[in-house]
């Protein structure tokens, strides 16, 4: 009796790593398809916006006559220029010069 006890425990022993190594399938694939997994990561940036105006109030231009004057001014949401006095677009600001000496009058960030 107590060799057949002894086989049993044995038998049990020698048995369960064996019977843990396999591997259970608990999806749809077939045998001999593997799965494919992506890892995708996203890298965040955050940038910093540093706003510096160039232009003042009261400054001299010297190149605005190289540039266009805006004559529909009222699409742009701008008002009426004064006398000897036209809006010209720098960049991303609308700067609103006097003709004769390029002092600079206003300036509106454009949108």
């Amino acid at each position: 009796m107590k060799k057949a006890i002894l086989i049993t425990i044995a038998t049990v022993m020698l048995a369960a790593p064996m019977a843990q190594a396999q591997s259970y399938r608990h999806d749809d694939r077939a045998p001999g398809q593997h799965r494919v997994t992506k890892e995708i990561h996203k890298k965040e940036i955050h940038k910093k916006v540093v706003i510096k105006k160039r232009w003042k109030k009261g400054e001299r231009m010297n190149d605005w006559q190289r540039r266009a004057a805006i004559r529909d001014y009222k699409r742009y949401g701008l008002r009426q220029p004064g006398r000897d006095q036209r809006w010209v677009r720098v960049d991303n600001d609308y700067v609103l010069i006097s003709v004769a000496s390029g002092l600079i009058a206003g300036i509106i960030a454009a949108q």
